[in-house]
């Protein structure tokens, strides 16, 4: 009798897998220009960080996870999910006290016992990023324009692809939004499913995530979570939107956008694809300020997000990688310095077209003094620190600088990336 893979754990044989090597190196060589660094954790790990950090009412603990005792009886699961862990060790080994923000991010198995289907198997790999440390909806729109970024270098058209958005806000604004959930959803119950019935007690905000059709249908009026935002929650979501056009990112409100994870506030986002069908999610993400602090660390704001590589290279379909080539990037050649919160708009465009010249570039999200920021450039080894005040604004110039000799130029934006690629 012969052994068989478990359902919904597929083997990757040589000819795809030489599809995923050129998926996973592009993806590492995006998120290196962005600034972010590999971080690997355990595939098991102990059950209650997943019922703490994601949720306990959730699907995926109340569900899909893989949980089991050791030989001491202490619960275990794999993990199902990368975000808790990385905060776990975010936390563990004192990340939190190097100070700025910690940009990482990671690939590898996650586990979930699911119905397998096309692009979603029991066994799936993810590629993510968390960036932790920062309140800034700036960081929000960096995320948000790297997810984009990972997706134009493999190819896929901007015009296929669209951002829904939305904000839940704080966990200060979150009891009176259940309240009126609950309120909305109580005369439909006997009509939701099973599942949503127990969502209407535990958490009301998971019937938004139902892909039951009688439960969208009865949600499709629901009350909207950015009607019930506090003012500090609704001006970090005017920001990020300001951002977004900055950066001329496309999105779409989508107001029954929740996640389906417990650890979520303020932004959540989908990045999807107009080729994928109902199914039709890349990425997902959005901020988890209260997360670290939950996890036993101190009050830390954070964001992310996370994609499927099965749908992904779903989407990709087949290509010739066999010529690809790539290179390991160590960190920023550049560092933006804007000098006031004005300047931070076009500090965020120069750095996405620099970006996607291929220039490494990164600038500080954690408000630190202009002194410490070009102390922070010289630290990573950046070469260039570009300097941009109101008087250079007006100009639509920058200032730069060479951090090995001090030799300072000012360069009109348009011809910045030339002048870069020349000198690095």
């Amino acid at each position: 009798m012969k052994v068989e893979a478990v359902r919904g754990m597929t083997d990757i044989l040589p000819e795809e897998a030489l599809l995923w090597q050129y998926v996973e190196a592009e993806i590492r060589e995006a998120v290196a220009i962005y600034g972010y660094r590999e971080i690997r954790t355990p595939i098991v790990e102990r059950a209650e960080l997943f019922a703490r950090g994601v949720g306990e009412a959730t699907d995926i603990v109340h569900k899909e996870m893989y949980v089991f005792p050791d030989k001491k009886g202490q619960m275990l699961a794999l993990r199902p999910e990368a975000t808790a862990s990385v905060v776990r060790a975010y936390i563990e080994h004192g990340l939190h006290a190097r100070g700025g923000v910690a940009k990482l991010y990671y690939l590898g198995p996650m586990f979930r016992y699911e119905k397998p289907q096309k692009g979603r198997k029991r066994q799936f790999h993810q590629y993510g990023v968390e960036a932790i440390g920062s309140l800034d909806p700036a960081l929000d729109a960096e995320v948000i324009d790297l997810a984009w970024y990972i997706m134009e270098r493999l190819g896929l058209r901007r015009e296929g692809l669209f951002l829904r958005l939305n904000s839940i806000g704080c966990p200060e604004d979150r009891p009176r939004y259940r309240e009126a959930l609950r309120e909305y959803f109580l005369p439909h119950r006997e009509r939701l499913c099973p599942d949503c019935q127990r969502r209407l007690v535990e958490n009301p905000l998971r019937i938004l995530d139902c892909k039951v059709p009688t439960c969208q249908e009865i949600a499709r009026d629901a009350p909207r979570s950015i009607d019930y935002l506090c003012e500090e929650c609704r001006a970090h979501f005017e920001g990020l939107l300001q951002y977004l056009d900055a950066l001329e990112l496309a999105y779409e409100m989508d107001p029954k956008l929740v996640r389906g994870l417990d650890y979520y506030t303020r932004t959540v986002f989908e990045l999807a694809s107009r080729d994928l069908g109902a199914q039709d999610a890349l990425l997902g993400g959005g901020r988890y300020d209260g997360l670290v602090e939950v996890l036993g660390g101190p009050p830390t704001p954070g964001v992310g997000f996370a994609g499927g590589l099965e749908r992904l290279i779903l989407v990709l379909g087949e290509r010739d990688v066999s010529h690809r080539c790539y290179h390991i990037i160590a960190g920023p050649r550049v560092y933006l310095l804007p000098v006031g919160k004005a300047e931070v708009a076009e500090a965020l465009r120069i750095l996405a077209t620099l970006r996607r010249a291929g220039i490494p570039s990164d600038m500080d999200y954690a408000g630190r003094s202009l002194r410490k920021r070009l102390q922070a450039a010289a630290r990573c080894g950046a070469r260039y620190a570009l300097f941009l005040g109101e008087e250079e604004l007006s100009r639509s110039e920058v200032k730069t600088r060479d951090l090995s000799t001090g030799e300072e130029e000012y360069v009109p934006v348009g011809e910045l990336v030339d002048y870069l690629k020349r000198r690095i």
